[in-house]
């Protein structure tokens, strides 16, 4: 799988077609995470990051769900 984060985030599968990454967070998510191939990320810091410092009520449940989205989109590889 490659990412490209430059211009607009985007997934390509190994066959190199597009993985469809929808929605400005998600794409966030995705941006946030390879920017740290390898590494564990905390939590706090993919809220902060993916929210822009302004995280929802529910802010664990909220990336869960978005965590949940990514999986389904590119794979759980």
């Amino acid at each position: 799988m490659r990412y490209g984060i430059l211009g607009t985030t985007q997934a390509l599968g190994d066959d190199g077609t597009a993985l469809p990454v929808g929605g400005a967070r998600l794409r966030a998510l995705l941006t946030v995470l390879a920017l740290r191939p390898g590494r564990t990320v905390p939590a706090a810091v993919l809220v902060d990051e993916v929210w822009d410092g302004e995280p929802p009520a529910d802010a664990a449940g909220a990336l869960q769900a978005l965590v949940g989205r990514l999986r389904r989109a590119i794979g759980h590889g």
